[in-house]
């Protein structure tokens, strides 16, 4: 029987039209918040991991550390359900839990020493210590970006303004004064305009840019790629062996050569 390959759809949660798509202005919510909340979580780990290290002698330090722990692997996957929901990611279902009967007079502390799991922790602190540093860099490129962008599609009105209200002038040492570049303030507004719309539309892809980065960082699409079906393989060293000579009718001194052979006493 020859085995079926299963095709499964990835979610992507890319972005096509970027200026008029929400999930590119949620995304920009997105990471002008990851700054204070990284801020925070950084905070709540280094302050928990070095409690209840300094708490160990006293007993109290050791259910703290499991404690932080589990409260390290609930922001990740705050941040992980969060990172879907802007982008539009199916919603990952969640994990079924067994407790066996016997686990049921077991003591809270024995329940948290079972319930630990080392390699996850360690993965968890990993990813909040890199959400801290992406919250701060991303933030830098994604205001830097939208600020000139904006500032440039601005410029024509704040110069007006400017003018209007306290006489000064922004553009009277600009680049076409150096240059010596005769063009008036209209074709200079048009030319400041297009730069702008051109960078911020530029910024608008950087933004998405940085929030599929960050949805690799912090391992989105880890369930989706443990719940996707194996591909069946087929074994050639399995497949039944086929007689040589099947369908063959023996000839009869080859019958001849196969019956047993009875003596005589």
């Amino acid at each position: 029987m020859k085995a079926t390959e299963a095709t499964v759809k990835n979610p992507t949660g890319k972005v096509n039209w970027v200026v008029f798509n929400s999930i590119t202005y949620a995304s920009i919510l997105y990471l002008i918040l990851s700054l204070p909340l990284g801020i925070i979580y950084f905070t709540v780990a280094i302050t928990g991991i070095a409690l209840s290290i300094g708490l160990t002698p006293i007993f109290i330090g050791i259910p703290l550390f499991f404690g932080v722990a589990k409260l390290l692997n609930g922001i990740v996957n705050f941040e992980q359900s969060m990172i879907r929901q802007i982008l539009g990611l199916p919603t990952v279902p969640a994990p079924y839990t067994y407790h066996p009967q016997h686990e049921a007079g077991k003591s809270w502390f024995m329940r948290m020493v079972r319930g630990f799991d080392g390699g996850l922790f360690i993965r968890d602190l990993i990813l909040i210590l890199l959400r801290f540093v992406t919250g701060i860099v991303f933030f830098v490129i994604m205001v830097t970006m939208l600020s000139l962008g904006l500032g440039l599609i601005a410029l024509p009105v704040v110069h007006k303004i400017l003018i209007n209200e306290i006489q000064v002038d922004i553009l009277e040492d600009s680049l076409f004064s150096y240059f010596e570049i005769d063009w008036s303030l209209n074709q200079q507004y048009l030319l400041y305009v297009g730069v702008g719309i051109v960078l911020f539309w530029v910024a608008l892809r950087v933004v998405n840019g940085l929030m599929q980065i960050q949805r690799r960082i912090m391992y989105v699409d880890e369930p989706y790629q443990q719940t996707q079906p194996k591909v069946l393989m087929r074994d050639p060293m399995q497949e039944p062996v086929q007689p040589q000579y099947d369908g063959h009718p023996m000839d009869e001194y080859a019958q001849g050569l196969l019956q047993p052979v009875y003596r005589e006493p």
